[in-house]
């Protein structure tokens, strides 16, 4: 049987960047800073310049033989099969087609929009929940008994508490994410959702509280949410916004969604983050290397988005595979700077910790195992805004930019920079900490979370 000819893309314009010397916080914000403030981290990487890790740029060829064992392994020789980088895989933890489950579960005369916006909503809110939640936590999964950890059990956990209408207002339609439902979230209702007890301790549990009761204040946005302020409704704002074309498929720059979900999530972040001029940068940090003659505040700045990107990876899956729309510009998005992609580099031996810093972390690590009385394995410790965490992350955004390109020499194969996240960089992090620190499996740097920024 003859495959479906592919449309033909129509190449678009993309707007530009904000010029940094004009609008430095608008910049900061966008997508493409992310990846071009990076790129200085990368080059002094190269020349073993960081300030914080000693560079063995010999051992890379390492980490990507061990990247591409596990693409083979997995989907030997599908590799077009292997799916983007983003929250939909999450659902499908123990072999379970959960999402496939929950749309059949529908009666048919919803439509494919109304199912879209389901999926957007419930996709939000798991995004949301999914920092790092400590190396003791697990979920009892409600359907089979099962217990998960990690970012699988908080998946299938936002996948439950969804299924149970937590976050929902209406209970004619209980699957759904309503501002009105989030407002009478509490950290206790957060705390009974998630299984948390003093025998079942997560990190950052009233960080992921706050973000969703803030996450209710920022949906009180008609233009981009609706009138009942769903999460969804951005379906529509992005359908009918003068920079989506319709060809044979629906066309959104990249931009357009980007724009959404930075500037229409904004209020949903601490307080405490960086600003510039008065604007909240949201996961963007000062870092202390020099990488450029500086001689604006701006300059020192490097933005990252973590959240923001894993966001925009996921919400994207339901809408190209419900309503076929094409995000042009997906290029523009970076891997994700978080523990287990940085992780990879350091268990592969491309990173180094340096010794001062090294020591300065273990006693943090110590301290706060102490404080719990906890010290299974024993790893560097550091709060999210330390100059170590600042360029680990930095130089973690380069390096898999670096590695993309192996990984394909290798292969003889395109992936696309998704791909190679979930087929190989983050489940090779993850694994390598299984191999190196079998007890916790956690990262060999470990980051005082609370629960808003991995």
């Amino acid at each position: 049987m003859a495959k479906p000819i592919a449309p033909t893309i129509p190449k678009i314009n993309l707007p530009r960047a904000p010029d940094p010397h004009v609008d430095p916080a608008g910049y900061l914000r966008s997508i493409g800073a992310v990846r071009e403030r990076c790129l200085p981290v990368l080059e002094k990487a190269k020349a073993n310049q960081l300030n914080h890790f000693d560079v063995d740029m010999s051992k890379f060829d390492n980490t990507t033989r061990f990247v591409v064992s596990i693409i083979k392994r997995d989907f030997d020789p599908d590799y077009a099969s292997i799916p983007p980088h983003g929250r939909w895989q999450h659902f499908n933890a123990g072999g379970r087609d959960r999402i496939a489950e929950l749309l059949s579960s529908w009666p048919h005369e919803i439509d494919p929009s109304e199912r879209c916006r389901r999926l957007i909503d419930l996709f939000l809110v798991s995004v949301l929940l999914d920092a790092g939640a400590g190396t003791s936590w697990s979920y009892k999964s409600k359907q089979n008994g099962r217990l998960y950890k990690r970012s699988e059990g908080l998946a299938i956990a936002s996948f439950e508490m969804f299924k149970d209408g937590l976050f929902s207002s209406n209970k004619q339609q209980r699957h759904q994410v309503d501002a009105s439902g989030l407002k009478e979230l509490t950290v206790e209702k957060m705390a009974a959702g998630l299984q948390v007890t003093e025998q079942n301790q997560m990190s950052g549990l009233e960080g992921r509280a706050s973000l969703l009761i803030r996450l209710a204040d920022a949906l009180n946005n008609d233009t981009l949410f609706g009138a009942d302020g769903r999460p969804g409704n951005m379906l529509d704002y992005l359908l009918s916004h003068p920079t989506t074309q319709a060809s044979s498929v629906p066309i959104v720059p990249l931009p357009t969604l980007w724009s959404v979900l930075i500037d229409g999530l904004a209020p949903i972040w601490p307080p405490s983050r960086t600003t510039l001029d008065g604007t909240s940068l949201g996961d963007a940090w000062p870092l202390a290397l020099t990488l450029l003659p500086t001689t604006q505040p701006w300059e020192t700045i490097v933005p990252f988005h973590k959240l923001t990107q894993w966001l925009c990876y996921s919400l994207m899956q339901p809408m190209s595979k419900l309503m076929n729309i094409h995000f042009a510009g997906a290029e523009l998005m970076t891997g994700l700077p978080e523990y287990r992609n940085g992780g990879l580099f350091i268990d592969t031996g491309v990173l180094t910790l340096k010794s001062p810093d090294e020591e300065r972390g273990l006693q943090r690590f110590r301290e706060e195992g102490l404080k719990k009385g906890s010290t299974v394995e024993v790893v560097p410790m550091f709060t999210p805004d330390d100059d170590v965490i600042i360029e680990w992350r930095a130089v973690t955004v380069g390096f898999l930019d670096l590695l993309l390109e192996e990984v394909n020499t290798v292969l003889g194969f395109q992936l696309t920079l998704p791909q190679m996240l979930e087929a190989g960089s983050w489940k090779g992090g993850r694994e390598m900490a299984e191999i190196s620190r079998p007890n916790t499996q956690c990262p060999p740097i470990a980051i005082l979370s609370d629960g808003t920024v991995f």
